[in-house]
C-alpha cells in the first residue's frame, strides 16, 4: 500500500504563488524566480511559518497581475528549501513539490494571495495490473526520450527505478515536453492509475508526432544534400569551362603566328627556286 490515510476534507490556509508557463508536480524540485510584489510577499509569508506554499499555474502566462479567475484551482503544495535574494530586488527559491491540493476559496489579503486548500490524499495498492501498466509507461517513456533530445538520458535510469505508482507519472510528466494545459490535466487527475493511463496516451501521441518530424527532417536533409551536390557539380563544370576558354585564348595567337611564318618561308623558297632555274 502506497500513501498515508489522513482525514479527508481537512482545510488549511496557505499563501499562493502563481506561476507562468510552469506546472510543478509532487516529488519535483524546481528553482523559481519571483519578481512580482504579491508573489514575493507570499514567499516571505511562507518563510515566516512552516515554509509551505501553494504553487498554481496561471491560465495565461502574459497576465501580469492575475486574479483568482486567471489561476488554475488545482496546484501543488510545496516546501521552500532555499531562498536567495538578488541585487535587483527579485528572489530565487528552490521548492520541492509535496502533494496535490484543491483551492476551495481565496481569502482576502492585502499583500498576497491566500487560499483555503484541501490536500489530495492518494492511496494505491500494488497489483499485477498496476505493475504491468507501470512497465508499459516506463518503456513508452524510453522510446519518447530516444526521439526527444531535450530530455537528458540519465532520466531513464531515474524513471526505471521508481516503484511507487503515485510517483511514476508525476516524475515523467515533469520532464516531458508537453503543453502547459496537458501537464495541468495530468496534475488534476487524482487517481494514480488513471493518471498513468492518460499520460501513456499523451506520450504515444507525442511519439507519433516526433516520428513524423524525424521523417520530415530526414527528407529535407536528403534534398539539401542533393541540392548542394548539384551546386558543387555545376560550380566545377563552370570552372572547367572557364579554364578551357582561357587556354583557347592563349593557343590561338600562337597558331596564327606560326602559320604566317610557315607561309612566308614557303614563299621565300619558291622565289629562290625560280631564280635558280633562270
Amino acid at each position: 500500500m502506497f500513501g498515508k490515510d489522513k482525514q479527508d476534507g481537512d482545510k488549511r490556509l496557505i499563501p499562493l504563488l502563481p506561476l507562468r508557463d510552469t506546472v510543478v508536480f509532487p516529488y519535483m524540485v524546481v528553482p523559481l524566480f519571483v519578481g512580482r510584489e504579491k508573489s514575493i510577499a507570499a514567499v516571505e509569508e511562507a518563510m515566516k511559518a512552516d515554509k509551505e506554499i501553494l504553487l498554481c499555474a496561471q491560465k495565461k502566462a502574459k497576465t501580469a497581475e492575475p486574479t483568482p479567475d486567471d489561476i488554475f484551482k488545482v496546484g501543488t503544495i510545496g516546501s521552500i528549501i532555499q531562498l536567495l535574494r538578488r541585487p535587483d530586488g527579485t528572489i530565487k527559491v528552490l521548492v520541492e513539490g509535496r502533494s496535490r491540493a484543491h483551492v476551495e476559496d481565496f481569502v482576502p489579503h492585502p499583500d498576497h494571495f491566500l487560499c483555503e486548500v484541501t490536500e489530495v490524499e492518494e492511496l494505491v495498492e500494488m497489483t499485477p495490473e498496476i505493475e504491468a501498466l507501470m512497465r508499459q509507461l516506463q518503456t513508452t517513456f524510453e522510446s519518447y526520450v530516444k526521439l526527444d533530445q531535450r530530455i537528458p538520458p540519465e532520466m531513464l535510469a531515474s524513471v526505471s527505478s521508481i516503484e511507487d505508482p503515485r510517483r511514476l507519472a508525476d516524475t515523467i510528466v515533469a520532464h516531458a515536453s508537453l503543453k502547459l494545459n496537458d501537464k495541468q490535466a495530468i496534475l488534476e487527475i487524482e487517481d494514480p492509475i488513471k493518471r498513468m493511463e492518460r499520460l501513456y496516451e499523451m506520450l504515444q501521441a507525442e511519439i507519433e508526432i516526433l516520428l513524423v518530424e524525424k521523417k520530415i527532417r530526414t527528407r529535407v536533409k536528403k534534398q539539401m544534400e542533393k541540392s548542394q551536390k548539384e551546386y558543387y557539380l555545376n560550380e566545377q563544370m563552370e570552372a572547367i569551362q572557364k579554364e578551357r576558354n582561357l587556354k583557347d585564348l592563349t593557343v590561338a595567337p600562337v597558331l596564327t603566328v606560326t602559320t604566317e611564318r610557315m607561309l612566308t618561308h614557303c614563299a621565300n623558297l619558291c622565289k629562290v627556286h625560280a631564280h635558280a632555274l633562270r
